[in-house]
């Protein structure tokens, strides 16, 4: 039974089966997440995901994305201001149920809108971006794009510590590095370019080279730039690892479990970056024990 009444109650689990529903690398508000938890990262997530999509529509231009992005994000501090429910008791409209959590969850667990306004930023940013000069440029993206989602999900378990969201931050890039080089051929198909040409330059990989192999490998080059990305993605990883041991109870384990899944599927893309046009690394059940084996024999961060 749910602990709230009517209509947050269905604004709730309208926002878990919209986090259920679409795929991710990684579980959204799984079960490792304790139960006070999990509604408001799906509150979170779904916030997210439906303005991503609003930045991805590929039917409006850019500046009618903008526009419907400006549109959410006035939504947003209209939520977070209100002292109590104000949408009809009975609504069914999908935006309204989101709207009624998000609220709830901003203003129960006390989250900074600062965070959200960060996120729908670098979704602004994604309808006029698709190619970055320097890793200065993908960091400042990451740090929009990613950041605030591990930063939000330590405020709704009640952490406030700097030493810890900068720990998150590293992860969270790491991730969102992660994504983008195991997804290279499907961003580049879709007109975007992730790797910086700080890091391609120096291999004279060309975007004219990527035309000629659709369905082939990968030339020297480019999987040469993509091996120095990897590189600077484990850093990233591996500064990550604190917020994974000093979380306590059921949270530590899903930031561990997270952290093993992502530095998998980066080593899964390593080894196969010559085929990243046409093949992407993932996880999948036969992973599953590996990983249960690992977070059983993790070894914590020496200090």
């Amino acid at each position: 039974m749910s602990p709230w009444p009517e209509p947050l109650a269905r604004a709730y689990a309208a926002c878990e089966r919209l986090a259920q529903s679409h795929y991710e690398n990684f579980p959204v508000a799984s079960r490792l997440v304790p139960a006070s938890m999990r509604p408001h990262i799906a509150a979170v997530y779904a916030f997210a995901r439906c303005a991503d999509d609003m930045a991805d529509e590929g039917t409006a231009t850019p500046a009618e994305r903008q526009a419907r992005l400006r549109a959410w994000q006035a939504r947003l501090h209209a939520a977070a201001a209100a002292s109590d429910i104000a949408e009809p008791a009975r609504t069914d409209d999908p935006d309204d149920l989101l709207f009624i959590a998000i609220g709830h969850t901003i203003r129960s667990r006390e989250l900074p809108v600062a965070l959200f306004d960060d996120l729908l930023s670098a979704f602004g940013q994604d309808t006029m971006t698709v190619r970055y000069d320097s890793w200065r440029d993908l960091f400042d993206y990451c740090r929009r794009s990613a950041n605030p989602v591990g930063r939000l999900v330590l405020r709704i378990g009640g952490i406030a510590d700097a030493a810890l969201d900068r720990s998150s931050d590293a992860l969270c890039t790491a991730l969102q590095l992660t994504n983008f080089w195991q997804d290279f051929g499907r961003d580049w198909r879709a007109g975007r370019l992730y790797v910086p040409r700080e890091a391609s330059d120096p291999h004279r990989a060309r975007e004219e080279t990527l035309m000629t192999v659709a369905t082939g490998r990968l030339p020297n080059g480019w999987a040469e730039a993509i091996a120095d990305c990897i590189t600077v993605t484990r850093r990233l990883f591996d500064d990550g690892r604190l917020v994974c041991d000093a979380v306590s109870g059921r949270l530590r384990y899903e930031l561990r479990f997270t952290w093993l899944g992502g530095r998998r599927i980066l080593d899964r893309t390593e080894v196969g970056r010559f085929e990243l046009m046409h093949t992407r690394p993932a996880l999948g059940r036969t992973d599953l024990p590996r990983l249960v084996w690992q977070a059983a024999r993790w070894r914590g961060v020496t200090t």
